[in-house]
This record gives C-alpha cells, structure tokens and sequence, in this order.
C-alpha cells in the first residue's frame, strides 16, 4: 500500500509501514530527523491529491489540545486556522485515514473522536490520553497492556524540546498502526463489501 505519514519528521509511523514492506511516506515543514530519502520537506496540503491508499495524520495540537485551554482566550484566529488544517487533513480524497491528536478542540468542533488510547495499551508504562478520528479504518486493538501509569508527558520540566518531547509517538503505537492497518487483506476485505 502507498501510505502517507502526515506532520511526522520522526519517521517512527513511516518506518513502521516501511518495514512491512510498504510504500510509505512521512511529509512534514521539518526535515525528518532521520535523514531519510522517504521524507517529504513541505506542506502535506500539496501533496493529498496524489494517489494514497491511507494517510496517518499528526496535525500540531499546540493551538488545540485542551491542556492548554488557559491560553485559549488569546488564540482565537490560529485556532480556527488549525481547525480548518484538520478539516482538511481529515476531507483529504484518501479512502483510510487516521489522524491523531490529544484530548482537543477537534471533538468539540468537528466531530467527537472514534477512539482514545493511551501508551500502556502498547507497552509502554505511562499515561498521554491520545484521540484518533477514524475513516474506514478499525479501532486500535491493544497488543501490551503494561502495568505502570506515570504522567511523565504531564510532568516534563520547561526546555526548548518540550514541545518534541510531548508529540512523541510511543513505538508500540506506531508498530500497532503498522500491524492492524497496514494489513493488505483490510483493504481486500472492504474491497468484497
């Protein structure tokens, strides 16, 4: 399948597809921290109309997730911006798409989402509430559950990475996007429907 890895530089998604064998793509403005020759440096919005079987969208939150709600009063037009960013992403002409984003203004203004997951559902002991927008795509299903429920996201100290630290995506989440979606019979099954 050709699948495209919107707003990721880190190349986690994209290399877990890759190693699945794969087409994928990530496309970010950042050049992808792994240097790799898959990576689009650019706008995602340019690129949607091309021929992808599933796009995983990663749009920034910073103007979206309710854990800045405090700030909200003085974001009222980048807001509406990243709403209109999401529409977008999520109105693409791709037929499967996921697009992931913590707790935010996106159930509120455009719909409420499929499904929240968290890092210990996928092997890793700590808590980031994360919300996925599904289009003709299942429910993650968790692949190991883990004890341990630190909010070390909630508590990482003020640096110039913090932003980077906090959009991480665990990679047992990226591996089980790979694994449940990336599966050419779930294409072929909605193919016989």
């Amino acid at each position: 399948m050709r699948i495209l890895v919107a707003c990721e530089y880190s190349g986690k998604v994209r290399e877990a597809f890759r190693k699945l064998g794969h087409d994928a793509w990530s496309c970010d403005l950042l050049p992808a921290d792994d240097n790799s020759h898959y990576h689009i440096k650019g706008d995602v919005l340019n690129i949607l109309i091309d021929s992808w079987d599933m796009m995983i969208a990663h749009p920034p939150c910073t103007h979206l997730a309710v854990s800045g709600a405090r700030w909200f009063k003085h974001k009222a037009a980048e807001q509406r911006q990243a709403i209109e960013f999401v529409r977008q992403l999520l109105h693409a002409p791709i037929d499967h798409i996921a697009l992931k984003n913590p707790i935010s203004l996106i159930s509120s203004s455009i719909r409420p989402a499929d499904q929240v997951i968290q890092p210990w559902m996928f092997g890793h002991g700590v808590t980031k509430a994360t919300c996925l927008w599904l289009k003709n795509l299942p429910p993650l299903m968790p692949t190991r559950i883990v004890a341990g429920r630190e909010q070390r996201i909630w508590k990482l100290p003020p640096s110039k990475d913090r932003w980077n630290l906090r959009s991480e995506t665990y990679q047992g989440i990226a591996d089980a996007m790979a694994q449940q979606w990336g599966t050419r019979q779930l294409l072929k099954q909605e193919t016989l429907l």
